[in-house]
């Protein structure tokens, strides 16, 4: 078990699974960069928290709900919470009944083609687990491009996976070590791409890749 001075963010298991690099110049070296892609999804994170809670009959929606997990070192907040009428739910105050917590993610943009979404949002969902000593299937995340919900399933492998990378990340963390850069076509769409030069810092270009490099070059005959 973690104590609250272990706690690492949520948000860095979304970092980190799109780039490592990424994670620890944010995390270990607290470097930031605003673009038009970070500030817009900002202001609908922002504009999701503000909204007011909802109470309907079957459902109650709690939005911005602090969480955390001291069995995996984890804390962040869920954009929203749905809480569900269900036999298999948990009791919540001033409600009749049983709910179940379903945790609903908001992002700006389209799918990945990586996991880091969903390795986030199942991150959300074993916070609200230990906290409220339930057992969650699913959640879902809302893409802006399509503006369509996606169904997120808590599947055995994906656990896995994202308890992994929470145990990498712990060590890394105390390791103090910011991972090389790779470059890639995503990088370019990085607010940080102007700080990190992975045109440069990527590990493909290390010592090996230029000593290749050198191999091709036919030598050039005296004039």
């Amino acid at each position: 078990m973690y104590t609250e001075d272990d706690l690492l963010p949520i948000s860095a298991l979304q970092h980190y699974v799109f780039c490592p690099r990424q994670w620890g110049l944010i995390h270990l070296e607290q470097v930031w960069s605003e673009n038009r892609l970070t500030a817009e999804g900002k202001i609908l994170h922002d504009k999701t928290h503000s909204a007011e809670a909802e109470n309907r009959p079957d459902i109650r929606i709690v939005r911005g709900l602090r969480l955390h997990s001291f069995r995996l070192g984890l804390t962040g907040q869920c954009d929203v919470v749905e809480f569900r009428k269900s036999a298999n739910g948990v009791k919540l105050e001033n409600a009749e009944g049983l709910w179940m917590p379903v945790p609903v993610e908001y992002k700006r943009g389209s799918p990945k083609i990586d996991a880091c979404d969903e390795v986030q949002i199942c991150a959300q969902a074993t916070c609200l687990e230990e906290m409220l000593k339930t057992n969650i299937e699913s959640g879902f995340i809302f893409y802006g491009r399509p503006r369509r919900r996606e169904q997120i399933d808590f599947t055995d492998t994906l656990r896995m996976q994202t308890e992994l990378i929470v145990e990498e990340l712990h060590k890394l963390t105390a390791e103090r070590v910011t991972p090389k850069a790779k470059y890639e076509k995503k990088c370019k769409s990085c607010s940080l791409f102007e700080v990190c030069m992975p045109e440069i810092t990527g590990i493909e270009k290390d010592i090996e890749y230029y000593l290749s490099k050198a191999k091709t070059i036919e030598p050039q005959e005296e004039q």
